[in-house]
């Protein structure tokens, strides 16, 4: 058993969401969580990874410094602060 807490616009989003699909907003809840997981669970490392790897021609420092760039990019985008919700 989980329980979760949702801010306010993202609770009347799902409880949207959950109307429009005929559903409770704990099947809701459920449905998305495990669609999540599955996805999550199913990419490889090399998936995730992919678009880093490849073969370069050229320079290697510019081909290097594009990769940092790129990587660089990728942790900001998916740990930036404005992804976390704050804790309540």
């Amino acid at each position: 058993m989980r329980s979760l807490r949702l801010d306010p616009d993202l609770d009347k989003r799902v409880q949207r969401a959950a109307e429009r699909e005929g559903v409770s907003v704990s099947e809701f809840l459920r449905r998305a969580a495990e669609e999540r997981a599955d996805r999550t669970l199913e990419r490889k490392p090399s998936e995730i990874l992919s678009f880093f790897v490849g073969a370069q021609t050229g320079d290697t420092t510019v081909v290097a410094a594009r990769g940092k760039e790129l990587w660089g990019r990728y942790v900001e985008e998916k740990h930036s602060p404005a992804r976390r919700r704050p804790l309540r």
